[in-house]
């Protein structure tokens, strides 16, 4: 009876070298064990970073073997249709009103070079400051502050062209901005600037999204 039990053992021991040779622990505390190479946090970041919150896909790989990505990418395109049909039904060449212009101006000559999305974010963010307690309560008093629109002087407003296509986009972003009738952003979100340059004020506040040349902040 001893010597099978030796056998055993020695079978036992053996099996225990080589798995110290091949350096596979049997059972590692928690401080040894190997970091995993990825974690569920890694490619959520991953994903709002790549494509900041499906907003941003200039330069993005449209290809992709996750569905769930193909299918985020789906909708985005279907509420780019929607704002798409909105901008048709209602393009024109004359605001409604002192307030709609000034917005539409703002569109016009902010963003008239951006997606579509990236115009009406741009108009989101004047009428978030126009409710946010801390500027004006109007559109006209918002973009006239010094030195917060680029493009405008001295309070003053240049005129846009009016008979271009792209006034009479921005005249039906100003009107679905103001309307509501599609939102992009929080209400919070009240600053923005172009991925060009890097203003010291970016860095104390929470970046939201990026849509285009522009990236956005609450």
């Amino acid at each position: 009876m001893i010597r099978p039990v030796r056998a055993a053992a020695f079978a036992a021991a053996a099996f225990l070298l080589t798995l110290a040779l091949d350096g596979s622990p049997l059972l590692a505390s928690p401080d040894e064990a190997a970091a995993p190479t990825a974690r569920f946090l890694d490619h959520g970041e991953a994903f709002a970073e790549a494509g900041d919150l499906a907003l941003d896909t200039a330069g993005a790989d449209t290809a992709s073997d996750t569905p769930a990505l193909g299918h985020a990418e789906s909708l985005a395109e279907q509420d780019r249709r929607s704002l798409a049909d909105l901008i048709v039904d209602q393009a024109g060449t004359t605001t409604l009103s002192a307030e709609q212009h000034c917005l539409a101006s703002t569109v016009y000559f902010e963003a008239r070079g951006e997606p579509i999305e990236g115009q009406l974010a741009v108009a989101e963010v004047v009428l978030n400051r126009t409710r946010s307690g801390r500027y004006p309560a109007t559109i006209c008093a918002v973009v006239r502050q010094p030195a917060q629109f680029s493009y405008v002087r001295r309070g003053v407003i240049p005129r846009a062209d009016q008979e271009c296509e792209e006034w009479r986009r921005a005249v039906a972003i100003a009107r679905i901005a103001a309307e509501r009738q599609t939102r992009l952003l929080p209400e919070n979100v009240l600053w923005y600037h172009a991925n060009y340059v890097s203003p010291g004020w970016g860095r104390r506040l929470a970046r939201t999204t990026r849509i285009g040349l522009h990236i956005f902040y609450s």
